[in-house]
């Protein structure tokens, strides 16, 4: 009879997986990079979700078949908008283009980002960012990474001193939902010293990790938006819960993510 592996054993593997994933997430900015660089018009909604959809296909083309082959009997999440708790088993959350839409206004922020999620944990997470040739990496009780640099999340204790950061979801979002984003980016104009609203999540989230930025919030979300992210700034040393100061999962319905000096101060001022 096999023995069951050691934690180190998985730990070992998981590392080693989490090398191939990056590999994977560079090859497919690769690709979307060589699609940038002038503006792509679109006179309607249809016509946005086409040229969306192309650049999601250039991606998946490559990620689909590479991350399969590394984990075979491993499910793939296929709509990076969906929201939730996963089934039991391990679970591919991919964002092909996260920040699509700047992709196609000829604006540099957006990634290619893949986590791989067990039992509704993620595990390891690789996120890259094609333009300035960035890979971020995070591996449970393995700490993040900017191309093999550790990350630690700022050290700040004043909400008053830090510079703070949100997004919105999606855009055709409930409309309590967008009021609830409106008047939290108020409240936190009050108690802040500088608030940025842009979209996508994971590359503020990247930023809270590398500690360039000291809290980040969103109203709902989806997973692949979040995931990557939480994972990032949880093993830079960063505080994670839901806006009220909750533990927080795939089904909540916000994130907050900070610096722990000031992560109550945080809570405190979008629970207003």
């Amino acid at each position: 009879m096999s023995e069951m592996p050691q934690t180190t054993d998985v730990a070992a593997s998981d590392a080693d997986l989490l090398g191939h994933t990056a590999t994977a997430v560079r090859a497919a900015g690769s690709a979307l990079r060589e699609r940038f660089g002038e503006v792509v018009g679109y006179r309607t909604r249809e016509e946005l979700m086409r040229a969306l959809a192309a650049n999601d296909d250039t991606a998946l083309d490559i990620l689909r078949p590479r991350l399969t082959r590394l984990r075979p009997d491993t499910g793939w999440v296929e709509d990076e908008l969906d929201g939730g708790a996963l089934p039991p088993g391990e679970w591919w959350v991919v964002d092909p283009a996260e920040g699509n839409i700047n992709h196609l206004h000829a604006l540099p922020e957006w990634a290619v980002t893949a986590t791989l999620v067990r039992d509704n944990q993620p595990v390891l997470t690789a996120v890259h960012l094609p333009l300035t040739g960035e890979t971020y990496t995070a591996l449970t009780g393995g700490g993040a990474h900017l191309d093999g640099r550790p990350l630690h999340v700022s050290q700040t204790t004043d909400l008053g001193l830090s510079i703070v950061a949100t997004s919105q979801a999606r855009p055709d979002e409930d409309e309590q939902v967008v009021r609830r984003v409106g008047s939290s980016i108020t409240a936190m104009l009050f108690d802040a010293l500088v608030v940025r609203t842009a979209v996508p999540a994971t590359l503020h989230l990247l930023n809270v990790a590398a500690g360039r930025i000291d809290a980040f919030w969103q109203f709902a979300g989806a997973r692949a938006d979040l995931l990557p992210g939480a994972l990032l700034v949880t093993e830079a040393g960063g505080q994670i819960s839901d806006a009220q100061g909750r533990p927080w999962t795939p089904q909540s319905e916000s994130l907050l993510a900070a610096a722990p000096g000031i992560h109550a101060q945080a809570v405190a001022t979008l629970s207003r």
